[in-house]
């Protein structure tokens, strides 16, 4: 079921958003010292192009520079892909069909608001 979601997924939206992040990520690495950002913006659009069977874990080490690298991306790339998910979210809830891929969506909001301090596991 897994891999039927994911090929579904990848088809209506997925590829689109992992795009926004593979965009951000190249953006964030012309600029150097945001690379941080840049290898976290192309870890989620891994993500973002394969979802089911996996999930997002909190780092419990993460310190103070990932809260401070948090607000710095909120403020210039996490609300913008934030704002792609919901949207995408939505209107793919407006189907029986789309309803799960539209949770899927959700779920990778607080990800791309905070993508420091957490990473991406499988569900075992």
């Amino acid at each position: 079921m897994r891999l039927l979601l994911n090929v579904i997924w990848l088809v209506l939206c997925g590829f689109w958003m992992a795009l926004g992040y593979l965009l951000a990520g190249v953006i964030c690495c012309i600029l150097i010292i945001t690379i941080p950002f840049g290898l976290a913006s192309f870890r989620i659009a891994n993500y973002a192009l394969w979802p089911f069977g996996r999930t997002v874990e909190v780092r419990r080490d993460a310190g103070a520079p990932s809260l401070v690298g948090n607000v710095v991306w909120i403020i210039f790339a996490g609300w913008w892909l934030t704002i792609g998910h919901i949207v995408t979210g939505l209107l793919l809830c407006l189907t029986i069909i789309g309803i799960p891929l539209g949770i899927a969506n959700f779920k990778l909001i607080p990800v791309s608001l905070v993508p420091l301090g957490t990473r991406i596991v499988p569900i075992t």
